[in-house]
């Protein structure tokens, strides 16, 4: 039987591999999810595919899985990293989700001249970044990093990566990608805008590609979901 509940584990997956659960996970899938002995899950750690796993032990403080077997490899996004200046909380936690579902490798929160928030809750934006891909079935969990200053991440910019670098003040100017597959980054600047003369930097690199997105200024979370959309079907999974 397919199984109704989909659970990411930090543990090794393969053929009997047994796997302990963790008090939360064991309130989740006998708690609320009802499950019980001999029911299936379906698990996944970022590493190993998604493997389908028999309940083997149930309690309302632990339990245990056991997997039986394989039902879909590894599967890599593209290349591609997502770079945001974080906003409100429930916006910036929206990206996160949103760039997992649509195929980033990396996750690069980065505080810009006008960016408003100043701090981000790392591990509570990974655990996004797991949920969303145990809601849309992803085998591979992105990365999410520790907020980095912009100016600090173009310094240490691989050469070798290009850069979509959307540019609100292009707004209104044709919709157009410039470049090849290969390693790609996309920048989301703050609800203010890049300053000048962080426009004026990022014009400059060899390696960096302005874009427009359509006719009017969007806010920064509906950037997100628009840029990795024109790149993925550019140069991504779903061209």
């Amino acid at each position: 039987m397919k199984a109704k509940v989909r659970l990411y584990v930090e543990h090794p997956l393969g053929q009997g591999q047994p796997l302990p659960l963790s008090k939360e996970q064991a309130h989740y899938l006998f708690g609320v999810m009802r499950l019980g002995l001999g029911d299936n899950v379906a698990l996944f750690n970022g590493a190993d595919g998604e493997w389908q796993a028999t309940v083997a032990e149930a309690g309302k403080r632990g339990g245990t899985l056991t997997c039986t077997a394989q039902t879909a490899p590894l599967a890599m996004p593209p290349d591609l990293w997502l770079c945001f200046a974080p906003i409100k909380k429930a916006r910036t936690d929206f990206i996160v989700e949103k760039a997992a579902e649509m195929g980033a490798r990396r996750i690069l929160p980065v505080a810009t001249e006008f960016t408003n928030s100043e701090r981000i809750r790392q591990d509570r934006l990974q655990a996004h970044a797991i949920e969303a891909a145990e809601q849309c079935g992803g085998t591979f969990v992105p990365q999410v990093a520790e907020l980095q200053r912009l100016d600090r991440l173009l310094a240490d910019w691989p050469e070798d990566r290009s850069l979509m670098f959307c540019d609100e003040s292009a707004a209104g100017q044709a919709l157009t990608l410039h470049g090849k597959p290969g390693s790609w980054a996309i920048l989301i600047g703050p609800e203010g805008g890049f300053s000048p003369a962080e426009r004026a930097r990022l014009a400059a690199l060899p390696y960096a590609c302005p874009v427009a997105l359509g006719p009017r200024i969007l806010r920064a979370d509906t950037a997100a979901v628009a840029a990795m959309t024109l790149w993925q079907t550019t140069f991504g999974d779903w061209a």
